[in-house]
């Protein structure tokens, strides 16, 4: 057996032991060579000339490495691959890596590497020492043309906005540029994020209460002022002639006792001043929506029309 070239040592720890077949030549071996190691399980070959000099499952890291190589150097990563580099919570999860080659680059998909070819890259990519990844603004449009429910849709594109990944403007220029080409369920989500819900629970929320025909207008993640000026915590919801306001508690963010104190202060805050707050978690609002409507209806009426 061949003893390994210490440039090919360099070369795999730099690539996390990913690295192409081109790159195997290079440092002396043949095909014959790299057959008898996959044959014997030493490597595996995890992309079309493109092999891993490890065996066992892959990283995330390793998949978007080995992608990266297989598609050649113009690549960049987007998607749902890319809002998992960027540390996406409430994205879908994926083992495929999506990129995008310019337009005349004919290179297919093959196994984890899903590649489309795109009239213009990301001029905002950034760049990591192995392979660029797309804008933040770009990765969740691509991504979302790719999703075919709201609800995920709705997810990524707030905690791209809450999370402060990129902001209105650039998903709005994102959008622009895919035109029409499968975006119905990004203009939706980004409609309703530009109209003041900023969270897929509260959209669904104001889905639910909208078929309401007891309910006034309700204002979402209204400015208040109290009496005097002084500003006051924003409920997610706000019903200002009955005083209610609406709180969609999700556990991620009670988890830690400052998290836990922040919330009791803002509901007492607002409770001081004669608001009543009703919560509601969004496995209650997707599990009865109708249930939390009458309970919203009940106390609008109760405040509204009471002494």
């Amino acid at each position: 057996m061949p003893e390994q070239p210490p440039e090919l040592s360099d070369l795999a720890e730099r690539q996390q032991q990913i690295v192409t077949r081109t790159q195997l030549l290079g440092v002396g071996f043949d095909d014959m060579y790299l057959y008898r190691q996959t044959r014997r399980g030493l490597w595996q070959r995890v992309l079309p000339a493109t092999y891993a000099l490890v065996t066992g499952t892959l990283t995330d890291e390793q998949r978007r490495i080995s992608a990266a190589l297989y598609a050649g150097g113009d690549a960049q990563l987007t998607g749902l691959a890319a809002l998992i580099w960027y540390g996406f919570r409430h994205s879908p999860r994926t083992t495929d890596v999506h990129l995008i080659l310019p337009h005349h680059v004919r290179r297919r998909s093959a196994g984890h590497a899903v590649i489309a070819r795109a009239l213009g890259l990301d001029p905002q990519a950034r760049r990591t020492a192995l392979y660029p990844v797309c804008s933040p603004a770009r990765a969740v449009v691509d991504a979302a043309r790719d999703l075919r429910q709201l609800r995920p849709v709705r997810a990524t594109v707030a905690e791209a906005v809450q999370r402060g990944f990129t902001d209105l403007a650039s998903l709005d220029r994102e959008i622009r540029r895919a035109r029409r080409s499968r975006t119905a369920l990004i203009r939706k989500a980004f409609a309703e994020i530009t109209d003041g819900v900023r969270s897929a629970p509260e959209t669904e929320l104001r889905e639910c209460l909208s078929s309401s025909g007891v309910l006034a207008e309700i204002l979402w993640n209204p400015r208040l002022s109290a009496a005097d000026g002084s500003r006051l915590p924003t409920p997610d919801g706000y019903l200002a002639d009955g005083a209610l306001a609406l709180e969609v508690d999700s556990r991620e963010y009670h988890l830690s006792p400052t998290d836990w104190t922040r919330t009791l202060d803002r509901h007492n805050e607002l409770s001081r001043h004669g608001v009543l707050i009703l919560h509601f978690t969004p496995a209650q609002i997707r599990r009865e929506p109708g249930r939390g409507r009458r309970m919203v209806e009940d106390a609008y009426e109760a405040r509204h029309w009471g002494p």
